[in-house]
């Protein structure tokens, strides 16, 4: 392992401080970032994705943010590829790879599994799986790739809906995650306490509608013409808006509706996470710059 390239993960739950640890890290170590998120990998979703700034980038380079059209459907596998481009890239740069984000099976996808298979959605599979209820879905992907099964997030529809698309499309199972990776990896996890991350939460959902984020959704659909359909399949932020600027919940209910539903996002985030034991969990970023000196000797 210790001829193998070194990559640094920082992962955590949404809000928890990912995207400036990251390029604290990247200007000591001379860093390079790679976004491992599935909404930032989208042009124009940018406020409702918590995506960085070039301003808070302060000059350190960042790949796979705003790479694909939001009409395109990305795949873990579309990820896979481009992520291991740019690993392979930064190191020949000779600078540090730096992972940040907090899409896990992304993060999965990179360090852990074999290419993907690169199959083409299928939207008439799709129009009839959508009729199923998260638990049809992960019983359905259980009986026809059961070591599939054993590593998804049971409950994220998209993510069940897509790897039995794969299974029907190739007639075999998605290549389970293998544990003799590529990279020399030190993972390094945000964790604040239950009362902060809420409050980190709340401010962020203030600070997104401070900068406009319903302006951003209401130009998702007349600018970019998506319809509200596919913008509520974004999932968090974007489908609560999305309601709103339909008349179908207040201002109110929007700002609750985030708090609740990012929160809840953000423990399933860590329930994803936990099961890794190789992940230092830190409470605040600073025992980072430590951890990352003794790995990188």
């Amino acid at each position: 392992m210790s001829n193998k390239p070194k990559i640094l993960v920082i992962l955590g739950p949404t809000a928890s401080g990912k995207s400036s640890l990251a390029v604290r890290l990247a200007k000591k170590f001379g860093g390079e970032v790679i976004s491992a998120d599935s909404r930032q990998i989208y042009h124009h979703l940018n406020i409702g994705s918590g995506k960085i700034t070039p301003r808070e980038m302060s000059g350190v380079s960042h790949h796979l943010l705003s790479t694909f059209s939001p009409r395109r459907l990305v795949t873990a596998a579309d990820f896979q590829k481009r992520a291991r481009r740019a690993v392979s890239a930064i190191l020949r740069h000779h600078h540090l790879p730096i992972i940040a984000g907090g899409t896990g099976f992304y993060i999965d996808t990179l360090l852990n599994m074999p290419p993907l298979p690169n199959v083409k959605p299928n939207l008439r599979l799709r129009a009839s799986l959508s009729k199923k209820s998260v638990a049809e879905l992960f019983l359905l992907l259980k009986k026809l790739d059961p070591v599939r099964a054993r590593f998804i997030d049971r409950h994220n529809p998209h993510r069940l809906l897509r790897a039995i698309e794969i299974v029907k499309a190739t007639g075999r199972p998605v290549p389970p995650p293998v544990f003799s990776p590529a990279y020399t990896t030190l993972k390094v996890g945000l964790s604040p306490s239950p009362a902060k991350l809420k409050k980190l939460i709340t401010a962020r959902t203030r600070s997104m509608l401070r900068r406009g984020l319903v302006k951003e959704v209401q130009n998702l659909h007349l600018k970019q013409k998506l319809s509200w359909l596919k913008i509520e399949s974004f999932g968090l932020i974007y489908r609560e808006t999305a309601l709103f600027l339909q008349n179908k919940i207040s201002r109110s209910e929007l700002i609750n509706l985030i708090n609740l539903h990012t929160y809840q996002y953000a423990k399933r985030q860590l329930t994803w996470w936990r099961r890794q034991k190789d992940i230092h969990w830190l409470k605040t970023s600073h025992p980072a710059i430590s951890l990352l000196k003794k790995f990188l000797k």
